[in-house]
């Protein structure tokens, strides 16, 4: 009976832990056709703000839109940007 407790608990434990995990996983925001569109302008013109999340890429490809390809271009005008 102990081991089946045991074995339960750690069960538990392993779902929460991933459960967590996946919690603060950075998301990204947008298809994949829509990432895929905008890939390279982030690349390009963002790459220090990379890891500081969706906003400040949003911002940085605003101040960029004159310089951003067309396909990225239309992306941002149909989420309203």
């Amino acid at each position: 009976m102990p081991k089946v407790v045991v074995a339960v608990l750690l069960a538990s434990v392993t779902l929460s832990t991933s459960a967590l995990a996946q919690q603060y996983e950075p998301q990204r925001s947008g298809t994949k056709q829509e990432q895929e569109a905008c890939a390279r302008d982030v690349s390009r013109f963002c790459r220090p703000l990379m890891d500081q999340g969706d906003l400040v890429i949003l911002a940085c490809l605003q101040q960029n839109r004159q310089k951003i390809s067309k396909a990225c271009n239309q992306v941002l005008l149909s989420h309203g940007q």
